[in-house]
């Protein structure tokens, strides 16, 4: 049972399972969008998303505490640089012009980890705008990117998906900031700490009350609609003393769901 649990927990903190929600995204907006995408594409989001995660969440830890690394510590480290060796061979396929696409998310990635304001502080320690920036790189990369990457011009049907998909995140981050009250320091502005618990749900709410008005004028999946209620559901039920999984498993495999059912069916 230790050996099933060490492999789930490495399954969460070293990022897999996030990186298969942004790859589920990405195969929605490329069903949804009709677009023709490949394998590389593909690897390229799954990989570029277990890089980025891994680098924010450990770099500064890693550097404070490089000679006492936990073994655990040093497996995702190793893990994170197979990926990226995988990710740099992946984008080598790719032309220059879908790099240059790729600069704005990538460099919002790094100033969100990296210090580089005064005081030593990075866009994540800049009050309340830490989860518009994750909401605005997750939409970027699962509706900006596969569209930069198969066409040249940006529809309608566009701009009404990555409008949904930057609220649809901006609605399952609300069970993390939430879960997140009683660590956060108050410098960060989060909005529990601004707003409190029941109005931080409303904001959550209201964010899948857009994706739901958005949606009427898009295809009217049931799936979507489905998922958006789970997601309403998902904010309701939580509270800054949820269970350990709640939020990195549970609410974190909505969009996988969401994928699965939407490649079945």
């Amino acid at each position: 049972m230790k050996s099933l649990k060490g492999l789930f927990d490495f399954y969460i903190n070293s990022s897999i399972h996030v990186a298969f929600a942004v790859l589920a995204l990405a195969l929605i907006t490329e069903k949804q969008l009709d677009l023709e995408l490949d394998l590389y594409f593909n690897l390229f989001i799954f990989l570029g998303t277990i890089t980025g995660y891994n680098f924010v969440k450990y770099a500064a830890l890693a550097g404070l505490h490089h000679r006492n690394l936990t073994d655990r510590l040093k497996m995702i480290q190793t893990f994170s640089f197979i990926c990226f060796i995988g990710l740099v061979y992946v984008a080598y396929q790719f032309t220059v012009s879908f790099w240059i696409s790729c600069i704005p998310l990538a460099l919002l990635t790094v100033l969100y980890a990296i210090p580089f304001l005064p005081h030593k502080t990075n866009l994540r320690k800049v009050p309340s705008i830490k989860i518009f920036i994750i909401a605005a790189v997750w939409a970027g990369v699962t509706v900006y990117l596969p569209v930069a990457y198969s066409v040249t011009n940006f529809s309608t049907e566009f701009y009404l998906e990555i409008a949904q998909r930057f609220m649809l995140v901006l609605a399952l981050i609300i069970p993390f900031e939430i879960r997140d009250l009683t660590y956060d320091s108050n410098a960060l502005g989060t909005l529990p700490q601004v707003l409190g618990i029941k109005k931080t749900k409303l904001v959550g709410l209201s964010m899948v009350l857009g994706c739901m008005v958005l949606e009427a004028f898009k295809a009217n999946a049931f799936s979507t609609y489905a998922i958006l209620l789970l997601t309403a559901l998902a904010i309701i039920r939580s509270n800054s003393k949820q269970p350990h999984y709640y939020a990195s498993f549970v609410v974190e495999g909505i969009p996988i769901l969401w994928g699965i059912f939407i490649l079945a069916f």
